[in-house]
């Protein structure tokens, strides 16, 4: 018989919030023991399962022990401020962590690696085994192309995302720009307006795109004279992020501590 996952969600009544929900009831091997969400949110006290016309054990609460009680690992998908409440809590009760959450200060950042020398956890902008795979594409890709190519990092979200560019665009453009060696605080390009010049050989650009339900579409693009190269993920459904997202708890079993990413995860490096 499979270890079962004991897993909480966070978010609980959100869109990623509900897929993970709907990922964690179908999967045999995971059970659903808590379920999070803001103080003020109107689904405190329901089932986190009601919309899938299933019935749990389980009330959607803003009390992190209470909800965190029972569980092993904690998935969130929610935003920094609360990822960052959701980890020192997990810290103290020495629960694993999944974290899905873009737009870390570096700060932030270094404050959720400290918290890896006492709890395991995997964290990545994009949980989905296309998009970590296109990754390792890039990485290839971009040591091909280092000399003679222009590369543009172009991606599209729904109207609700509140970042930009998305974690997933600034994890492409680190992975390509350690692949050339060079530092992407020094050569990214995040806007471009009036008269700018010709564009610096060593600079890695990015556009962002914000309308209706895209659920995220990521394009890169080698420009050389005479060809291009576009490398290109989209995603139809955050599915995939919430089954991305179970390989990584899977993976965290047994685990006491260490940060992760799904590299880790998928055995790419």
């Amino acid at each position: 018989m499979s270890k079962l996952h004991r897993i909480c969600v966070a978010g609980a009544s959100g869109r990623m919030g509900r897929m993970l929900i709907e990922a964690v009831s179908n999967a045999t091997d995971c059970q659903l023991t808590g379920a999070l969400d803001l103080a003020d949110s109107a689904a405190i006290g329901q089932d986190p399962c009601a919309f899938l016309g299933l019935q749990s054990a389980v009330a959607i609460t803003a009390d992190l022990p209470q909800g965190l009680g029972g569980c092993q690992t904690l998935i969130d998908f929610t935003r920094p401020e609360g990822s960052m409440r959701h980890l020192a809590v997990c810290r103290q009760l020495g629960i694993n962590l999944v974290v899905g959450t873009t737009g870390f200060s570096a700060d932030q950042k270094a404050d959720i690696a400290a918290a890896a020398q006492d709890i395991a956890i995997v964290m990545a902008p994009n949980m989905s085994v296309g998009i970590n795979v296109t990754l390792k594409l890039l990485e290839m890709a971009a040591k091909a192309l280092a000399t003679g190519y222009d590369i543009e990092i172009i991606e599209a979200h729904h109207r609700h995302k509140v970042d930009a560019p998305s974690g997933t665009a600034l994890k492409m453009g680190e992975v390509i720009a350690s692949a050339i060696g060079r530092d992407l605080k020094e050569c990214a390009v995040y806007t471009r307006e009036g008269v700018t010049g010709e564009r610096d050989p060593s600079s890695i650009g990015f556009a962002s795109i914000r309308g209706g339900d895209i659920v995220g579409d990521h394009t890169v693009l080698f420009a050389g004279t005479g060809e291009r190269i576009e490398i290109t993920h989209k995603s139809s459904s955050r599915l995939t992020y919430a089954q991305g997202s179970l390989r990584a708890v899977r993976f965290l079993s047994g685990k006491k501590s260490g940060l992760f990413d799904m590299a880790d995860v998928l055995k790419l490096k």
